[in-house]
């Protein structure tokens, strides 16, 4: 990912959210803590609540280190009122101004047009001047990145904002992060999956941190949020609130489709929650696994008792395709369980999905992006590998993680056949690796010590006949795995 910097950058080995921090301090240093911008001398405009319903927070920016201009020379106010036009009651202000090309003066416009807007000041903000100077410009709340923080100086200017009457944004990256939030109990948490150091997004880092809090707080999620299939997976994943900057800037419409998000069935969209659950138990760094094929109870409790995290039900023309039957007898096993289909699924397989007797579809055909949100949710896709135009098709998908697997001209899976070792290496320069395609006892090792895979998913290779899984080689696979 090319990273779009301000020229005179400070220092090559320093990660851009470092860099940005040195660069503030520069400026207040020459500027003052108002950079320079004219503050009233006391708060002029109503303190509004924030984090109203529906909690969604658009962000008014122009520019970020990763992506380069944004929105240039978009007036702030005029865009701020596109989102109170659709119903946005909670507005991101950036106030940076060298890498987002943000100022003070926006926040001030967009207040005193706005009054009963919430407005949050986003900002690498670092000591208690910055919350003061916050609230005389308008901000009703602030967000407060606790990586860029000590502990002591966090909680200072958490208090000194709830002093005020505004509302913090404690934004937490780490366990880190979450030890200093947890001494103060944050009433809203932020996690974002933008990674501050290399700019890079990675939609399941909220998911997957938000396992390590164990407070009350309303949760947010922050960028990434492309489609309404983002604030959905948003929802189902157990936060309260998201914060859409980059997209809604670009597509206005896209506002009133998160919008709605808020106004399905929430209880129900809990429900669906595979991605949660999948990662809520993932303490090291060993592969998840998935076993796919599965046609009888008995090899269905045997992997389920070796470490498996999900098993994998072919709904396709197969020498595995599943008995539907066999869902319904291994209800009340507690373990994810994936439909692989080749096709659109029908109201059956719908039906089985709803009622969870599966938890997510995997799409294993030629499946456009639209047609996969569209057929059901949650799901994710698989692609198999020829060449590296395939490798490119992968972030056309809106599924948090993509199944890279063999090609074949005559199967959709289950060939037994391995990834060429460069392609798997393309894949993993710029995506979490979900790998399957001739994995056996005889090579899983090599390739998780190889290439660090983040699941792998095997079949074929792991049968004593087509449908019936070899128990010797099922127990030999995670004895492998444990060892690692």
């Amino acid at each position: 990912m090319r990273l779009f910097r301000k020229p005179g950058s400070l220092s090559k080995h320093m990660n851009i959210k470092h860099e940005i921090v040195q660069k503030r301090k520069q400026n207040i240093e020459k500027l003052g803590h108002t950079l320079g911008v004219a503050i009233p001398g006391k708060r002029e405009v109503p303190l509004t609540t924030f984090g109203q319903a529906p909690f969604l927070i658009c962000e008014v920016k122009r520019r970020s280190p990763s992506k380069g201009d944004i929105a240039k020379g978009i007036d702030a106010v005029e865009q701020a009122g596109i989102y109170v036009k659709n119903g946005v009651r909670n507005i991101s202000v950036l106030t940076e101004q060298d890498y987002f090309a943000g100022t003070l003066k926006d926040l001030i416009r967009i207040k005193k047009t706005f009054p009963d807007a919430a407005v949050l000041r986003k900002d690498f903000l670092i000591d208690e001047k910055d919350i003061d100077v916050s609230f005389r410009a308008g901000a009703d709340a602030v967000l407060l990145i606790a990586s860029i923080l000590e502990a002591e100086k966090l909680e200072s200017l958490y208090n000194k904002a709830k002093a005020f009457g505004m509302e913090v944004l404690l934004e937490v990256h780490s366990k880190e992060d979450i030890k200093k939030a947890k001494r103060i109990r944050s009433t809203i948490t932020g996690i974002n999956s933008r990674n501050l150091a290399t700019f890079k997004v990675d939609p399941l880092i909220p998911v997957i941190t938000k396992n390590d809090i164990n407070w009350k707080t309303k949760l947010v999620f922050e960028s990434g949020i492309k489609h309404k299939e983002h604030g959905i997976f948003v929802l189902a994943n157990g936060f309260s609130g998201m914060l859409a900057g980059e997209y809604v800037l670009k597509r206005p419409e896209l506002v009133t489709d998160l919008i709605s998000c808020f106004n399905e069935d929430i209880i129900n969209l809990r429900k669906k929650n595979f991605w949660e659950r999948l990662y809520k138990n993932k303490f090291s760094s060993k592969p998840l696994v998935k076993i796919c094929g599965i046609t009888n109870k008995e090899d269905a409790y045997r992997c389920k008792e070796l470490g498996a995290d999900i098993l994998g039900f072919v709904f396709a023309p197969s020498k595995r395709q599943t008995n539907p039957e066999i869902l319904h007898e291994l209800k009340a096993l507690d373990i994810l369980k994936a439909a692989v289909v080749v096709t659109p699924p029908g109201s059956a397989i719908l039906k089985f999905l709803e009622e969870n007797l599966i938890n997510v579809i995997q799409f294993h055909g030629e499946e456009e992006p639209d047609e996969c949100f569209k057929a059901a949710f949650p799901y994710y896709k698989a692609i198999r590998l020829e060449s590296k135009t395939d490798i490119d098709l992968i972030d056309n998908y809106r599924c948090p993680r993509v199944l890279v697997d063999a090609y074949s001209a005559l199967l959709k899976g289950g060939t037994g056949t391995k990834i060429p070792d460069k392609l798997i290496r393309k894949v993993k320069e710029e995506h979490p690796l979900w790998i399957a395609g001739g994995i056996g006892i005889d090579n899983v090792e090599e390739i998780i010590k190889k290439f660090n895979p983040e699941l792998i998913d095997m079949s074929s290779r792991l049968e004593a006949a087509p449908g019936k899984k070899d128990r010797k080689k099922l127990k030999e696979l995670f004895k492998i795995i444990d060892s690692l």
